[in-house]
């Protein structure tokens, strides 16, 4: 089984130019990047890829030991990177991916130029001075009903980490896409991000980073973002007029522009 068939990677875009990494979030797909990868298709090559356990990855690579911690998927875009030849390339993450790439950039500093991290967090759960946005108990129960009824807890939990309620659509299709994650899978997926700690890895990164921090976020309070800034000495913040956890799909005109800028 070759890493780009594992991975479902998928290039788009001009061949030659600098390499952009898109990375998605739990229980996505690289096809949440729709709008934002065509603004960027003159200028670099794309990449996209499945996470082991999403979209059309292969399902039987999947190992609850490799990937019960984050370091298991940045593994494995340390190697998608080192199969294509990736230099210098620009990681974009949301959400879980955006800790996911720092690990990478930390195992490969020679194959990533700069981070675009799109709502990350370091830490999910509130802890003596940080604001991670949940409470211990408020993330155990989180787990606990997504045990319990992943269908149930898909459908009712993604309007939330999507906002824009007015924009009924948009919650529907993440509500889909998590409903179309194998539900094992997508439990332990879900206890590697909501239980996981990386605030240690910011202060060490030296890779220029772009943090994207939504407005009203649910999953990544504007704390969080201001927390990563903070520690990350190379950083750049841009708070988004965007609301919910979810740019890419409800605001891709703002993420593409605030790329841009950056870039």
């Amino acid at each position: 089984m070759t890493v780009t068939h594992r991975n479902n990677v998928a290039m788009k875009g001009q061949a030659g130019s600098p390499p952009m990494l898109f990375a998605h979030g739990y229980g996505c797909d690289q096809n949440m990047w729709r709008w934002v990868t065509p603004a960027f298709e003159d200028d670099y090559q794309i990449v996209l890829f499945d996470h082991v356990g999403a979209g059309k990855s292969d399902l039987s690579a999947y190992s609850s030991e490799k990937y019960g911690k984050l370091e298991g998927y940045a593994a494995d875009i340390v190697e998608i990177g080192r199969e294509l030849g990736l230099k210098n390339a620009i990681f974009v993450g949301h959400s879980v991916s955006a800790m996911i790439g720092i690990l990478a950039a930390e195992m490969a500093p020679d194959m990533f130029k700069s981070l675009v991290l799109v709502g990350p967090s370091p830490c999910y759960i509130d802890d003596d001075g940080y604001r991670g946005g949940f409470s211990r108990e408020e993330i155990e129960e989180l787990l606990d009903s997504l045990d319990s009824n992943h269908f149930g807890w898909s459908m009712s939990m993604a309007p939330v980490i999507m906002g824009n309620p007015d924009r009924k659509e948009l919650g529907d299709e993440l509500a889909e896409s998590f409903c179309r994650t194998d539900p094992e899978i997508a439990k332990q997926f879900a206890r590697t991000t909501f239980l996981s700690d990386y605030r240690g890895i910011l202060e060490s990164t030296e890779v220029p980073t772009l943090v994207l921090q939504c407005t009203d976020d649910v999953i990544a309070p504007l704390e969080v973002g201001s927390y990563v800034h903070s520690k990350m000495k190379n950083s750049t913040l841009v708070v988004m007029k965007a609301t919910g956890h979810c740019p890419n799909l409800s605001a891709p005109e703002e993420t593409i522009a605030a790329i841009k800028a950056f870039l």
